[in-house]
């Protein structure tokens, strides 16, 4: 561009120049030349900056229209262009919000938005109940919309707010309320754990009874250490927390593998007592899989002693992780793989039915929640032959199940009653017999829905041998019935579920051969009074 530039010069200059208009041209010729190369250097800069901040824009609008189809607004292919479609998602959400409706996302509207859609995918109970609720998990706006203007006024016992926050959010999924909650021994406890000559606290959910916060070895503990800025949260999963188990440094801690040992000792193995001795920490929920990958074996961590069958609640925390990691549960249209998003759908199952199982012990008259969970177990030999059989056709079983109920000395309500209480207790105790006889029992009453727990379990081979051709048989009959008038028992408030369940069983493929049905043996189910 340079030898271009002078060459014209050259050829407009005068035929004889003196020396000093040469001198003169070929400066002037630099300087237009290095005028026109650092304009294109910076034409190029821009030109990368610009499509740096296109790129960043087209991610934010891409997060904007996830968001606003997960909220039930829909904003059509998540594709970075806001175009019409969005554009009319962005004002059907401003108009849930009661926001001005213009069209176009206020900074604080998007924020709410991107950030509810991002806690939510997180789960816990507030989520669990949300899909209780009329609008569904479009409900969590306005809540947590409420809570973004909140100001907390008062707190128990003098703690923290962050402290209280959580106090509160762990009794949502109990029995007992807050108050108490802070009167149970073990539940707070406070202790200096960075040395910093300030109060830090611990909150061990075990003492809850609250199947939100309690896996199958393990509960959540919440570390809140101080900081000069505030106190910082950090989360575990423990057994009987004591704060000789952790250490922080200013707001990060960590657990003392060492420090249980020494506060309880480890019994010899060959004694008997070893074998009944209670798992002290683990720093996450430990898997009952039946076969690990090739290649792969376990360390010898200190945890639980290992199950000799799988456990739905090792293999939910995994999924958990995975939904997680891809940006939250699977859609109809985001859907890739069939088998990961019927995962998804059976764990969000379970947490419901735990979650709806939560209010139905509340009310069931005379017996604590160990003897409704001894109870219960009677659905193992009760139940046990016609799981024997789901080998078979679907709908040979449901017609047994419901020679059963007939016969049964039970009215239809406490059938249903009982069988929901006992699925809460099968699924928070990871016994699948019980989840699965109870599941079978309520299609039986008439609770079609539940078709698709019985179609589940035989996917993922939880409690029975898997076989997804038997699989999708419950599975389209649950679909049938949501498409019909039946009631959704699950997560009401996501209308797409019954799609999704339709779209992922056509996916799957596979056959089975079942075993028959075996003798059934004597047995009675439990009866629960409710209020």
């Amino acid at each position: 561009m340079k030898s271009a530039v002078i060459a014209g010069l050259a050829i407009s200059a005068p035929a004889a120049p003196a020396a000093a208009d040469s001198f003169g041209s070929g400066l002037l010729g630099g300087i237009i030349g290095g005028v026109i190369v650092n304009e294109a250097s910076k034409n190029k800069r821009k030109r990368v900056y610009r499509s740096n901040v296109y790129s960043a824009q087209r991610q934010a609008n891409r997060e904007t229209q996830s968001s606003l189809n997960y909220f039930g607004f829909p904003a059509g292919t998540v594709d970075g262009v806001l175009g019409s479609r969005t554009r009319a998602a962005v004002r059907q959400y401003q108009a849930y919000m009661e926001f001005p409706v213009t069209g176009q996302l206020t900074q604080y509207q998007r924020d709410l938005l991107v950030s509810s859609h991002n806690r939510a995918q997180i789960g816990g109970p507030e989520v669990v109940k949300a899909m209780n609720n009329r609008d569904g998990v479009r409900s969590l706006l306005k809540t947590w919309h409420g809570d973004a203007s909140d100001v907390r006024s008062s707190s128990y016992g003098g703690m923290p707010p962050v402290v209280s926050d959580a106090v509160d959010e762990i009794a949502e999924s109990s029995d007992p309320s807050a108050e108490q909650l802070m009167q149970r021994s073990g539940f707070v406890q406070l202790a200096d754990l960075n040395g910093d000559g300030k109060t830090d606290y611990i909150l061990d959910t075990s003492v809850t009874g609250s199947a939100f916060w309690c896996g199958e070895t393990s509960c959540s503990v919440m570390v809140f250490a101080s900081t000069p800025s505030g106190y910082k949260r950090n989360d575990f999963l423990s057994y009987e927390a004591t704060p000789a188990m952790f250490s922080c440094h200013q707001g990060v801690c960590r657990m003392n593998e060492n420090a249980p040992v020494e506060a309880s000792g480890t019994p010899d193995e060959s004694s008997p007592e070893a074998s009944d001795q209670k798992p002290q920490t683990q720093m996450a929920s430990t898997g009952g899989d039946s076969q690990a990958p090739a290649g792969i074996s376990a360390l010898p961590m200190a945890t639980a002693p290992a199950r000799s069958e799988a456990s739905l609640a090792s293999h939910c925390s995994k999924v958990s992780l995975l939904t997680n990691s891809n940006g939250g549960f699977m859609t109809v249209a985001s859907m890739s793989d069939p088998q990961m998003a019927m995962s998804e759908q059976f764990c969000l199952s379970r947490s419901y039915a735990i979650s709806a199982g939560e209010d139905l012990v509340s009310k069931v008259q005379g017996l604590s929640q160990s003897q409704v969970d001894q109870q219960c177990d009677n659905f193992g030999p009760a139940m046990q032959p016609y799981i024997a059989m789901l080998g078979e056709s679907g709908a040979k079983v449901r017609g047994e199940v419901q020679k059963f109920v007939l016969k049964a000395d039970m009215t239809a309500e406490q059938l249903q009653g009982t069988a929901k209480v006992c699925l809460f207790s099968g699924y928070r105790r990871d016994k699948m017999d019980v989840a699965l006889g109870s599941a079978l029992l309520l299609v039986g009453v008439g609770q079609t829905p539940y078709a698709e727990l019985v179609g589940h379990h035989l996917s993922h081979g939880f409690g029975v041998e898997a076989d997804t051709t038997r699989a999708v048989e419950w599975y389209d009959l649950a679909v049938m019935a949501l498409r019909g008038d039946a009631e959704p028992v699950i997560a009401p408030g996501q209308p797409e579920r019954a799609e999704l369940l339709a779209a992922a069983a056509s996916a799957l493929a596979g056959d089975g051969q079942g075993d028959g049905l075996p003798e059934a043996e004597d047995a009675s189910l439990p009866s629960f009074s409710m209020e």
